[in-house]
């Protein structure tokens, strides 16, 4: 089974609203761009360009248009520069194939803080410069790092039906995991990154001091819900479980409750308490063909923070440019991960952690649901 990775559930939402006609083809195409999928490059900049970028994203399709939220801001302000785009997936795997054959043809990666801090160590990513990529132009913790900095970020969150618990909401992990309180079937997914991180907190360690986690106590505690519990390998699998009633409550992206949320007009909701904010991590491999200029696209990613309220409009995923929360709409800023509000009420998935942890416990972890 393919484990879809948060940034393809994001292209798939992009492309569903689309066909629904609730945006039109060119915001379409502009959030396409930020989220690093649809050609960047555009008649006039391939005219002048002289040197170009590769960006890789996980979505699938590429040369979709010129993006307006990333790819003209630093295209205008670099002239000289193209951005393309490949949509076949930076997985962990294939940078390291890559670099190590000694033909690298990408140049910024879609990637992770637990990838990035795997990769950087195997002397496999370029460390980012932050004399180009200042650290202020990104949140202080966990998301200005070594070897990627992000220009996004998305959170795990506690979703439930409302209407199975008239006589109370859960609040966090341990109700979670009180079946008796809250009767019914869990959603949990196929994969121990946050999972096992929201089982420690229902074991009641402080969210403020969760790492590191303990990876027998967290399997075994995330094991113990597998005979009342589903689990999803895909965003739409994830909605789908809850909108249908399989399930009643469930770790799912923030993205996706959302859109629960607005289609069931109020009665699927989610919380931002315990919830597991991540970073959406880029990073450079080593010896990318264009050398510096991917630290001069990663720059203007994080720099700008008009762009990054557009994605946030266009499909929820949180901006992390410090000065971005100020130009959210009133109206979004309750659903918006990194708004200061809700930041302060969630934990900061350890990057570094998981990129020291992720084989083991992801295995222990499988073996313990499906065993």
């Amino acid at each position: 089974t393919v484990m879809q990775s948060f940034q393809q559930d994001c292209v798939e939402l992009a492309f569903r609203r689309f066909r629904r006609g609730e945006v039109d083809r060119r915001t379409l195409l502009a959030g396409l761009a930020a989220l690093g999928v649809g050609s960047l490059t555009g008649g006039e900049a391939q005219a002048q360009a002289t040197r170009k970028l590769v960006m890789v994203n996980w979505g699938g399709l590429a040369n979709q248009g010129f993006g307006n939220f990333y790819g003209a801001p630093f295209v205008a302000a670099n002239p000289g520069w193209t951005v393309e785009q490949d949509s076949t997936g930076p997985s962990a795997g294939r940078i390291r194939s890559m670099v190590e054959s000694g033909r690298v043809t990408w140049d910024l990666c879609d990637s992770s803080a637990s990838s990035s801090f795997l990769l950087g160590r195997q002397n496999l990513l370029t460390k980012i410069d932050y004399s180009i990529d200042k650290k202020e132009d990104t949140l202080p913790v966990g998301f200005a790092l070594e070897y990627g900095a992000a220009p996004y970020s998305f959170s795990s969150v506690l979703c439930y039906d409302s209407a199975k618990f008239p006589n109370g909401a859960p609040t966090g992990w341990k109700d979670f995991y009180d079946l008796e309180k809250f009767p019914g079937t869990r959603l949990m997914r196929r994969d121990a990154l946050a999972t096992l991180d929201a089982a420690q907190m229902a074991l009641g360690k402080d969210p403020a001091n969760l790492y590191p986690l303990d990876i027998d106590a967290t399997v075994r505690k995330a094991a113990s819900l597998r005979r009342n519990a589903v689990f999803w390998n895909s965003g739409s699998e994830s909605e789908q479980f809850l909108r249908t009633g399989e399930a009643v409550m469930g770790m799912i992206w923030h993205t996706r409750a959302r859109v629960l949320e607005r289609e069931t007009n109020g009665r699927i909701k989610f919380i931002w308490p315990q919830g597991l904010l991540q970073a959406g991590i880029m990073a450079i491999p080593r010896g990318n063909p264009g050398g510096e200029g991917a630290q001069l696209l990663l720059a203007s990613m994080l720099h700008n923070p008009e762009p990054q309220v557009g994605l946030l409009t266009l499909l929820g995923n949180g901006p992390t440019n410090p000065r971005a929360a100020a130009l959210v709409p009133q109206d979004l800023r309750r659903k918006n991960p990194t708004d200061p509000e809700n930041a302060r009420v969630q934990v900061v998935m350890n990057g570094e952690w998981w990129g020291q942890n992720y084989q083991q416990a992801n295995a222990d972890y499988i073996d313990a649901i499906t065993g």
